[in-house]
C-alpha cells in the first residue's frame, strides 16, 4: 500500500474501546457492520431521482451506494490505498437519506431546521440510530468520510480543509460520489424521457463519452493519472478538460432534470406527504414510540432526544413505499364492507 494509505493498524480507534478482531481488520468489520445494517437494507426502497420507479432498471439510493463503491475501490486501488476503509466509506455515505431523494432533504430543512443535511443524517444513523438506538460503533475514519462525503452543490474537490475527508480514502470516496451520479442520473433521465441524449451539451458528449460505460472509465482514469504527490502530500485531482465537463454536466442535470416540471411535480407530492406525518407524529407520541420500535431505532441515546428530533429521524428513516403506506394507512378512509 501507498505511504499516503491509511493502515487500519493506524485507525484514531472507537468512541468505545472494542477488542480486535481475530480475522477482520477494523475497516473491514465497519463494513461489515454497515452492510448488515437495517439502514442499509432500506436503501433499495429509497429514491434517487425519480420517485418510486416501477422500472426494473432506475436507479435506487442502494444501487446508487453500490456504483459509488465500485468507483472508489478502482481509483483506491490503483492509487494503492485502503480499498477496505474505501469502501466502508461509500457504502455507508448515504445510510441517512431520507426518502424521495433530495426532495425528502428539503422538505426536512423546511419542517425541522435548515441546517438539516444527509450527510450529517448518515452520521446519526451509524453513532445512535442503528442497533435499537446504540449506533455501530464504527471508526472515526469511516465516519469522518461519511460526514464530509458531500456538501451540496459545493466543488467536486473541495478546497476548504474543514470539508475535506482526514483520509484520502474518504476524499476518494467524495469524488466517485458525484462521478457516480452524473453518470447515472443522466442515463436514468435520458431512459425516463425528461431529456434526450442529443440535449446534453456536446462538450460533456465529447469529453466524457455518449454512455454510461464510456464516462466512468474517462472519469475514473482521469483522476488516477491526475493525481500526484506535491510536496510529499497526495493532491487528488482531475485535469481541467474533466472538471468543466463535469461541472457543465452537473449544471445541465440541474436545469433540466432535477428542476424539470415531472420532478418538480413529485416533489410537491413528496412534500405534502412528508409534511403531513411530521406534524402528525409530532402530536401523537404513542404512535411515534410504537413507530421507532418497529424500525429498532428506538432505546439507548435516541429515547433522551427531543421530539421534533426524534420525529425527524423517524422521518428520514423511512423508505419510499413506508412513507406511502403509512400515509394512506392514517389520512386515507377506511371503506366500509
Amino acid at each position: 500500500m501507498s505511504p499516503f494509505g491509511c493502515l487500519s493498524a493506524e485507525t484514531r480507534g472507537r468512541k468505545l474501546a472494542e477488542k480486535p478482531c481475530p480475522v477482520r481488520t477494523a475497516f473491514q468489520l465497519d463494513r461489515d457492520r454497515i452492510v448488515y445494517s437495517n439502514a442499509f437494507r432500506r436503501l433499495k426502497h429509497k429514491t434517487q431521482v425519480f420517485l418510486s420507479p416501477l422500472g426494473d432498471d432506475y436507479r435506487t439510493r442502494l444501487t446508487h451506494t453500490l456504483e459509488v463503491a465500485q468507483m472508489a475501490r478502482a481509483m483506491a486501488r490503483a492509487l494503492f490505498l485502503n480499498e477496505d476503509l474505501t469502501e466502508a466509506i461509500a457504502l455507508g455515505h448515504d445510510l441517512g437519506h431520507t426518502p424521495f431523494g433530495h426532495s425528502g432533504e428539503t422538505v426536512l430543512k423546511e419542517i425541522f431546521s435548515a441546517n438539516f443535511s444527509h450527510n450529517e443524517q448518515s452520521l446519526r444513523v451509524v453513532e445512535m440510530l442503528e442497533n435499537n438506538g446504540n449506533g455501530l460503533n464504527l471508526t472515526h475514519e469511516v465516519r469522518d468520510g461519511i460526514l464530509k462525503h458531500s456538501k451540496g452543490y459545493g466543488n467536486i474537490i473541495p478546497e476548504n480543509s474543514e470539508e475535506t475527508a482526514c483520509t484520502y480514502e474518504g476524499q476518494i470516496v467524495r469524488i466517485a460520489d458525484i462521478m457516480a451520479y452524473l453518470n447515472h442520473d443522466l442515463e436514468d433521465a435520458i431512459r425516463s424521457g425528461v431529456i434526450t441524449m442529443n440535449q446534453v451539451p456536446q462538450t460533456c458528449s465529447k469529453i466524457l463519452g455518449r454512455t454510461h460505460s464510456q464516462r466512468a472509465t474517462t472519469m475514473i482514469r482521469d483522476l488516477i493519472s491526475s493525481s500526484k504527490e506535491i510536496n510529499g502530500k497526495l493532491r487528488l485531482q482531475i485535469s481541467d478538460d474533466m472538471h468543466n465537463a463535469m461541472t457543465q454536466l452537473r449544471q445541465f442535470l440541474y436545469d433540466n432534470v432535477y428542476r424539470s416540471q415531472r420532478v418538480h411535480k413529485d416533489f410537491e407530492k413528496a412534500k405534502k406527504i412528508l409534511s403531513e406525518l411530521y406534524f402528525y407524529f409530532l402530536e401523537n407520541d404513542a404512535m411515534l414510540k410504537k413507530k421507532i420500535s418497529e424500525l429498532q431505532m428506538g432505546g439507548g441515546n435516541h429515547n433522551r432526544q427531543p421530539k421534533d428530533r426524534m420525529v425527524c429521524d423517524f422521518i428520514a428513516s423511512m423508505t419510499d413505499r413506508y412513507a406511502m403506506n403509512l400515509y394512506k394507512n392514517l389520512f386515507f378512509p377506511i371503506p366500509l364492507v
